[in-house]
């Protein structure tokens, strides 16, 4: 076995991204010394076994569906079936072997027989007076043709769950008609926004979190953090690794993040008014880190004009959203007399407090709204006026409990 290290390193395009909502980009970064086989992502024991029993066996479909939160760490998963897909080691149990120039391509994304395509590339190239959907349906037929180098030519649509339904129907076709030797991988946060027809025709790997001790020690082997630091991230992340990993390489974000949840805290005793001049200052912070995800706004439809729509700002409003639904949740934990299970507590000592003055009730049915107002959000929803709405159903200390609405 060759005696080297190997570093692969690119940005992640989407970012640890969304976090559950998002997080600051990240690089994933593998170093293997000696060249380790095999996946090099962390944890997914399920979804590794099932593509790699099926690559063994040639049973592996013409199309994958690499889905999970965001912030499970997708990205790396995709690296490895990348990896597995183009290696040239002869023997097919030692695949992907991370050692041939096949799997070093693949894994840095610049295999000639790898097509990239997403909502926003296609977005960013479309031609002069071209739709959004009309630069998909070309993207598609231009990445159709045959493998020039490997076995198979992969064509990887990331962010699948982002297509209208429009550019969604013209992928299905490309499906149900794939090439000679192409294969397709499409990426999903949300599963359930993708055609149906598009589900039944794709094998489904669940990327996920993994189990708290695991990424704890990967934090402080790989990232070469203290195990108490270590710890508090991946209880913060919820055992999503590549939100852990954003955080651990972006401490800024997790300042952020903090001062962020104390805000919300001092807004539980504050006015309509003081509440509704908060959005704004919120809404600037997050943006200055210039860490918040793509734009996920629908595709025009075929002859109508492109929306306006203030992406930076909604990227933002997401990262607040998920802060927000992290601390409304602790707060619930914290309620029931287990704050040392509401990661929050980590960042920010008030949580214990507030918890205990505020009601259960107007807090579960707060969470309910937030999370019906990050759906919105991803739908095209206006950012500050869905802030503002949080503003006024943020729960008063004391209240008696009502409804917050949807």
């Amino acid at each position: 076995m060759q005696n080297w290290v190997h570093e692969v390193c690119h940005s992640s395009r989407r970012m640890a991204r969304r976090g559950p909502s998002g997080t600051a980009p990240i690089l994933r970064c593998v170093i293997a010394s000696d060249v380790d086989r095999g996946f090099l992502s962390l944890g997914q024991a399920t979804a590794r076994e099932a593509a790699l029993r099926a690559a063994g066996s040639g049973r592996l479909q013409r199309t994958l569906l690499v889905h999970g939160p965001a912030g499970a760490g997708k990205g790396a998963f995709v690296d490895d079936l990348l990896a597995l897909l183009f290696c040239t080691d002869s023997e097919r149990g030692n695949r992907p072997c991370n050692a041939c120039r096949g799997c070093r391509d693949a894994r840095a994304r610049r295999h000639p027989d790898l097509v990239i395509g997403s909502p926003e590339r296609w977005r960013e190239e479309r031609s002069n007076g071209e739709s959004m959907v009309a630069a998909a349906r070309r993207w598609l037929l231009e990445s159709a043709g045959a493998p020039v180098a490997s076995e198979v030519r992969v064509v990887l649509v990331e962010g699948a769950d982002r297509a209208g339904e429009q550019i969604q129907n013209a992928l299905l076709k490309a499906l149900e008609e794939p090439a000679p030797r192409q294969m397709f991988i499409l990426v999903a946060d949300e599963p359930g926004r993708l055609l149906p027809t598009i589900r039944s025709r794709a094998q489904a790997l669940r990327v996920g979190s993994v189990p708290h001790q695991e990424l704890v020690t990967w934090l402080v082997e790989r990232e070469r953090l203290p195990a108490d630091q270590a710890d508090a991230l991946a209880r913060i992340a919820g055992g999503l690794p590549g939100l852990a990993i954003g955080f651990a390489r972006n401490p800024a974000l997790v300042d952020w993040r903090r001062r962020t949840q104390d805000q919300l805290l001092e807004l539980l005793g504050r006015g309509r008014a003081d509440r509704f001049g908060s959005v704004r200052d919120l809404l600037d912070e997050a943006g200055r880190l210039g860490m918040a995800l793509p734009e996920e706004s629908e595709e025009p439809t075929e002859g109508a004009m492109p929306r306006p729509v203030p992406a930076a700002q909604r990227a933002a409003a997401r990262l607040i959203v998920d802060a927000w639904l992290g601390l409304s949740r602790d707060l619930l934990i914290a309620g029931v007399g287990r704050p040392e299970l509401a990661p929050a507590a980590e960042l920010v000592p008030g949580v214990r407090d507030a918890a205990q003055r505020l009601s259960p009730a107007s807090l579960v049915g707060f969470v309910a709204l937030l999370e019906q107002i990050a759906a919105g959000l991803r739908e095209n929803a206006a950012p500050r006026l869905a802030l503002e709405v949080a503003m006024l159903a943020w729960p008063t200390p004391g209240a008696a409990d009502l409804p917050t609405g949807t």
